[in-house]
């Protein structure tokens, strides 16, 4: 079942200079025509560089931030012009776990204050019933019911992370956008956050917009993946085709930049050549003023005349595989990108502590 369709959805901020009037000079494309889909039960990865637009589309699609351009369908209704009762009706089914552990939780507040305050907003439950669900949604990230007396000090990065986690749950939301969860932790502890979501996600039916950008990461935890770079889409894939055979030189780039486990599997350039992967040179252009054309093109090795006149439009290459790029059948195929994943110690643990805790 569809869940969400985003369609052409754009942010454009104004930049004002002058000493008096403060004109406008131009504007910062954060998203530029960004399309995608998601499905019931369905974890979607938005990747790229940092500044590339992930968090900034997160936010159009809980219309936290208001669009320039396009549709956001959510459950078959078109979202952009909720506005009142509507839209907060609207909060109920969307909700989102920040990055920051720390920052995100009010430090004043007592834990279960905090998980108790989405419930008071939208006007479920009497007191009691919504003490028990407190007490239910700590047991469900793994915390005990007297810790709902501690403030967020008293918590470790993990422990308030699991306590943004409860918060995201209180409402019974169907989408839960996870922004860079785990980038703060520690890696042991990465694990078990990121097998705590994906069983919340198979016992609830949630899906997930993952944002992040560590690939090793994606690639434990998501379904698709949608690869942005300087606000636009320039691929998406199922994830075992994406990490199998990416058709983006941008994509190739990403992979290919993820440390290896194995100290002896070092990869030199010449490697990575051979491999059909040069090394990327240069940083991302600035979004006040992207290049014409593929905006990937200046740092692009395989970059002809064509990518700088036209921009390349997301098409479909292979089954449920599209990518931006004039290029992506002429491309050689890449070797040796990233080996296979291994099932982290931690989450053997946090597997064993589910199934001990769903037998009761």
């Amino acid at each position: 079942m569809r869940l969400l369709e985003v369609e052409n959805l754009a942010k454009h901020y104004r930049v004002r200079g002058g000493a008096v009037l403060a004109r406008t000079i131009g504007q910062v494309r954060a998203v530029d025509g960004v399309s995608f889909t998601l499905d019931q039960g369905e974890t979607l990865a938005l990747v790229g560089e940092s500044g590339c637009g992930k968090s900034t589309t997160a936010r159009l699609v809980l219309r936290l931030i208001e669009p320039s351009a396009g549709s956001i369908r959510f459950e078959g209704a078109d979202i952009t012009a909720l506005s009142g009762p509507s839209l907060r009706a609207l909060r109920r089914r969307m909700q989102i776990i920040f990055q920051d552990p720390y920052a995100s939780l009010d430090p004043r507040a007592r834990v279960g204050a905090t998980l108790e305050e989405p419930m008071l907003v939208h006007g479920i439950g009497d007191t009691a019933a919504r003490r028990a669900r407190v007490a239910e949604l700590l047991g469900l990230v793994g915390l005990a019911p007297y810790h709902a007396q501690r403030y967020p000090h008293e918590f470790s990065g993990g422990q308030r992370q699991r306590i943004g986690i409860a918060r995201a749950l209180a409402v019974n939301p169907a989408l839960v956008v996870c922004d860079e969860p785990v980038s703060a932790l520690d890696v042991s502890i990465q694990a078990q956050v990121l097998n705590l979501l994906a069983s919340l996600r198979d016992r609830f039916g949630l899906s997930y917009l993952f944002i992040a950008h560590d690939l090793a990461v994606v690639r434990h935890v998501a379904d698709r993946v949608a690869v942005m770079y300087l606000g636009r889409v320039v691929e998406t894939a199922p994830k075992q085709a994406l990490f199998a055979r990416p058709l983006h030189p941008y994509t190739r780039a990403l992979l290919s930049a993820i440390p290896l486990p194995d100290p002896r599997a070092r990869q030199t350039r010449a490697d990575q050549a051979a491999a059909g992967q040069p090394r990327v040179p240069g940083e991302p252009p600035s979004p006040l003023d992207p290049p014409e054309g593929c905006h990937f093109h200046p740092r692009c090795p395989f970059a002809v005349p064509r990518c700088r006149e036209a921009a390349p439009a997301l098409r479909l290459l292979e089954s449920g595989h599209q990518a931006a790029c004039h290029r992506a059948e002429e491309l050689p195929a890449p070797e040796g990108i990233m080996p296979p994943p291994a099932a982290p110690a931690a989450a053997r643990r946090l597997a064993l502590y589910a199934a001990r805790a769903a037998a009761g």
